[in-house]
């Protein structure tokens, strides 16, 4: 099993930046993918960004492409999002979790954290 504890969320100003941490505990976690996902008010939790195991492959949902970045540092068991240019529909509750295969479906997930606020104002 893996324990996932996500921290960085916070409220910030259209055009801000975020950086969220993903602390992980438990066996074998370099060998999990891991996603970073989020939930808006009144909407289904969707997929953000997901990383391999090894960290050498990275795959991005359109709306933030080329403004977010994972990555990953298996020595620390740590993952991370980089939110820059951060506009007011990026508000939402953002969750890492951690998965066998590379996947973009949030049920293909199996182990979450509790999640972290991030609040975008215009």
């Amino acid at each position: 099993q893996v324990q996932l504890v996500e921290s960085g969320g916070g409220l910030v100003q259209a055009g801000g930046s975020l950086r969220l941490s993903c602390a992980a505990s438990g066996r074998a976690f370099s060998s999990y993918a891991v996603g970073w996902l989020r939930q808006a008010p009144g909407k289904e939790r969707e997929f953000v960004a997901f990383i391999s195991w090894s960290g050498d492959s990275a795959f991005y949902a359109n709306p933030v492409k080329g403004r977010f970045t994972i990555s990953r540092d298996n020595a620390k068991n740590t993952v991370y999002l980089q939110m820059n240019s951060l506009k007011p529909e990026d508000t939402a509750v953002y969750y890492c979790a951690a998965a066998r295969t590379v996947a973009t479906n949030p049920r293909r997930y199996d182990y979450w954290g509790q999640g972290t606020q991030v609040t975008v104002s215009s």
